[in-house]
């Protein structure tokens, strides 16, 4: 991976991205607490407890070249994270995933925004030639913000990972291709504007 990549910050549609660092502790606990999103089987992020170490791993993987993680930040507040991962700049191609908000920005701007700037970072600077997505199977709210953005249902992955719980995970693949994005970047402009 580019070494530069581990610097960038996205802003724009009223949030900003910025580079995750354990500094973020206190604020993701607190993100996680707001819903109370990490005793969630089904989602990728931790309880309260288990965020430094969560934060941890993911700075490892950038170190490694292998992901990109960011702190979401919305009205001066952090109010979840995101990363690109499983990054391959040879084709390029890269996912966007690990993804939480807190409960309280659920049905506004923000999880549109952020995913509008993080694919028009991969698209638009990076070159890249597909964006994916993957889903746990029972994860519906998951599910339908993907499929908003304008994503394309690829497949389910069988038995793929375990839930925290230790239960089978199928996974469901989308992915979007960069002819569709102008178009798909059109869309969430217009939705960006009205929001």
């Amino acid at each position: 991976m580019n070494p530069t990549l581990a610097t960038i910050t996205l802003a724009g549609h009223g949030i900003r991205l910025e580079p995750l660092t354990l500094a973020h502790v206190p604020a993701l606990q607190d993100a996680v607490d707001d819903g109370d999103i990490g005793s969630i089987n089904y989602v990728n992020v931790p309880g309260r407890d288990g965020i430094p170490a969560w934060i941890e791993h993911a700075l490892a993987m950038r170190d490694a070249g292998r992901e990109l993680p960011f702190a979401i930040i919305s009205d001066g507040r952090v109010v979840g994270s995101t990363r690109f991962y499983d990054i391959d700049l040879s084709v390029p191609t890269l996912a966007i995933g690990y993804t939480f908000h807190a409960a309280s920005v659920w049905r506004t701007h923000v999880n549109t925004a952020n995913k509008r700037l993080m694919l028009g970072h991969a698209f638009d600077a990076l070159g890249a030639k597909s964006v994916f997505f993957h889903t746990s199977h029972l994860n519906l709210r998951s599910q339908a913000a993907i499929e908003r953005l304008g994503a394309q249902r690829d497949g389910i992955l069988r038995a793929h990972r375990r839930h925290k719980d230790g239960s089978l995970r199928d996974t469901v693949t989308y992915s979007i291709v960069a002819d569709e994005w102008p178009a798909i970047r059109e869309r969430l402009d217009a939705r960006l504007a009205t929001a």
